[in-house]
């Protein structure tokens, strides 16, 4: 009888682990699909774009050159006087200059004399754009026709 209960009992456990561990297998996998679905999140509106401005700014500490106008992150604004390997020397009136360390600059206002004047010719390329599609508007105009003036007749002679 002892063995008859133990063996009842145990095809009774096997049944209730059995559905346990189905049941553990849906809710361990609609968490695993939410952890993923978090780490999908975060990297897309933190880390990505995070990296994207670390990019930005290795680029322009690598482009820094000497005339450029910047500010550094505590607010100084000054001219790039020399560049070295991990600093740069700034120009702040004209009888001072700051050495700084690159990764303290926060922008460049505005590039050196050379950036300027690619700068300026972009400008006036797109200043000249509209003028030019205005010209071949009016050359593509369609001319109204006129009216045509009724002939004088010429009297005619008798011959």
């Amino acid at each position: 009888m002892y063995s008859l209960i133990m063996a009842m009992g145990s095809t009774v456990s096997s049944d209730a682990a059995a559905t346990g561990s189905a049941a553990g297998t849906a809710g361990m996998s609609s968490t695993l699909i939410m952890l993923v679905a978090m780490v999908a999140i975060f990297y897309f509106l933190l880390i990505r774009p995070q990296r994207k401005r670390d990019k930005e700014a290795k680029e322009m500490m690598a482009a820094l050159k000497k005339g450029d106008k910047i500010v550094t992150i505590g607010g100084i604004r000054g001219t790039v006087s020399a560049v070295k390997e991990t600093t740069v020397v700034v120009k702040v009136d004209s009888d001072t200059r700051i050495e700084f360390n690159k990764s303290a600059i926060s922008q460049v206002l505005n590039a050196a004399p050379a950036a300027k004047a690619e700068t300026k010719a972009k400008a006036e390329e797109v200043v000249e754009a509209p003028k030019k599609s205005k010209k071949k508007a009016e050359e593509l105009k369609l001319e109204e026709p006129k009216a045509e003036e009724p002939k004088a007749e010429e009297p005619k002679t008798e011959e």
